[in-house]
């Protein structure tokens, strides 16, 4: 079963651990114009591998396969992201069943749920959190 972890928890292993891998499931358009979390501080990049293929939205058939391909072991603990946690529970399942038994959702996603005026990215969350983060 896929626990759902705090961002901070991500960041602590991310930093500590160091086969601990950090998977961005969210799609280009969102890398590129929300931000990514920036893991230089544990000298790592995150693997970015989207759980749909944009614009379609369609879920990406060969996910498991590229985080094979990406050099991400079963035996590692994967940190699944995306916007605001369902999406990277979803791809974190997959890649349970596909044998990764150390996947973890990060609960709250890199921006959250909305606020009460609409907005992401304050009330919980990668950024919220205050934790590195980066826009190309």
């Amino acid at each position: 079963m896929v626990e759902n972890v705090t961002p901070q928890a991500a960041w602590k292993a991310l930093t500590e651990e160091k086969n601990a891998v950090l998977c961005d499931v969210r799609t280009e358009p969102e890398w590129a114009f929300v931000g990514v979390p920036d893991l230089g501080q544990a000298s790592k990049e995150p693997v970015m591998i989207p759980w749909q293929t944009y614009p379609a939205m369609q879920v990406n058939g060969s996910f498991v396969d590229a985080l094979r391909q990406a050099g991400v072991q079963p035996e590692q603990r994967v940190f699944f992201i995306c916007r605001s946690g369902g999406r990277s529970m979803a791809a974190a399942r997959a890649a349970e069943a596909a044998g990764y038994a150390h996947a973890f959702n990060i609960a709250g996603g890199f921006e959250g749920p909305v606020d009460a005026e609409g907005h992401r990215g304050g009330e919980a969350g990668w950024k919220a959190d205050g934790l590195p983060w980066r826009q190309s």
